[in-house]
């Protein structure tokens, strides 16, 4: 009997842990197939970690100011943006995995016609989110803008994680 009551014991509370557990964790829903998510449920008590608007870096410092090279494509300048981020919050022992929201400001780029490259930020954006290593799909905002504070800069990002 003292087994018995040992066995459903370990059973509630494993039930219990494991509620617990669940509870902790951001819940995202939405689309399966879609890259991200259309919402998400925070649990209580979770705090939050909010960036400004990053920019990219200079992609080389050997090119002229105003060329192309200096700071690269939509998805050059996504992928400098998105190691910023990264390492900003690996400063507070968080990683992407925590990420909840990213809302993108993407301007036209002025060396190809005045094109939006929507499709340079998604290209980035899939080699840190959705994948195998971070299944996380945040929820997420792309809005094309008239331009950014450089007219040679193409995309800005915002962040907000959750731990």
């Amino acid at each position: 009997m003292q087994k018995l009551f040992t066995f459903i014991g370990l059973v509630v509370f494993s039930f219990f842990v494991s509620t617990l557990t669940h509870a902790q964790a951001v819940e995202f829903f939405g689309t399966p197939s879609s890259a991200i998510s259309s919402g998400a449920v925070i649990p209580e008590g979770k705090k939050m970690f909010w960036s400004s608007g990053i920019v990219a870096d200079v992609a080389d410092s050997s090119a002229q100011v105003g060329t192309y090279a200096r700071f690269g494509n939509t998805k050059t300048q996504a992928l400098s943006i998105l190691k910023k981020l990264q390492a900003a919050l690996a400063k507070q022992k968080l990683s992407f995995k925590d990420v909840l929201y990213l809302r993108v400001y993407v301007a036209p780029d002025m060396f190809q016609n005045n094109k939006f490259d929507f499709q340079g930020w998604f290209d980035a954006y899939a080699q840190y989110f959705g994948t195998k290593e971070n299944p996380v799909k945040p929820c997420r905002s792309t809005i094309g803008i008239a331009t950014l504070v450089q007219p040679d800069k193409f995309i800005e990002i915002e962040l907000v994680a959750v731990y």
